[in-house]
């Protein structure tokens, strides 16, 4: 693990113990074990890590995404593979998750959020592209669009499961059936 990883892993898990606000630079450098001076080498200061964080989350969104998502499943498969790969992924951060929302939007990081976001948009664009291909989706549906809107609202469904309220299999089952009702009308042709 180079230095920048150390700094944004240490960050992950003295913001989940502290919070933002009780968090030192000094909490963070202490837990990568790296000087204090490094951490300025590479972050200006304890918000700047914010979108380092975030993209950490993406690329699991990702990895998770790749790993799961069947591209030769039917239409009703990928989407119920989507879903829980997003649920499942924000459940690995949900004490994280909600502090960087806070930590991006009260900065100048917020301008940041996109971009991080667009590679991860980018690939369930091409999983909406295929399917087009396949004929398993109406062509009138823009994939660039829809895949930030589809991501928006499975995360969005995923974070009142596990930010907002207090966990519950059944809520989580109950949020996520819905959710692939939803979209499987949504995009059929």
């Amino acid at each position: 693990m180079d230095k920048k990883e150390k700094i944004v892993q240490a960050s992950i898990e003295v913001f989940k113990e502290k919070g933002i606000e009780r968090t030192k630079i000094s909490d963070i450098v202490k837990r990568a074990e790296i000087a204090q001076g490094t951490f300025y080498l590479y972050f200006p200061s304890k918000l700047s890590v914010m979108p380092a964080i975030a993209e950490q989350i993406v690329l699991k969104f990702m990895e998770q995404i790749k790993k799961d998502v069947s591209t030769d499943a039917s239409l009703k498969e990928q989407l119920d593979q989507l879903v829980d790969a997003i649920f499942q992924v924000t459940a690995e951060f949900r004490d994280v998750s909600a502090l960087v929302y806070a930590g991006i939007s009260t900065t100048e990081h917020i301008s940041k959020w996109e971009t991080i976001y667009y590679p991860l948009y980018d690939l369930v664009a091409s999983i909406l592209k295929e399917n087009q291909k396949r004929h398993l989706i109406r062509d009138s549906v823009d994939p660039a669009r829809t895949s930030q809107l589809l991501l928006g609202l499975i995360e969005s469904a995923a974070e009142q499961v596990f930010l907002f309220n207090e966990y519950e299999a059944v809520n989580e089952q109950k949020h996520k059936a819905e959710l692939l009702e939803f979209l499987k009308h949504a995009l059929r042709p």
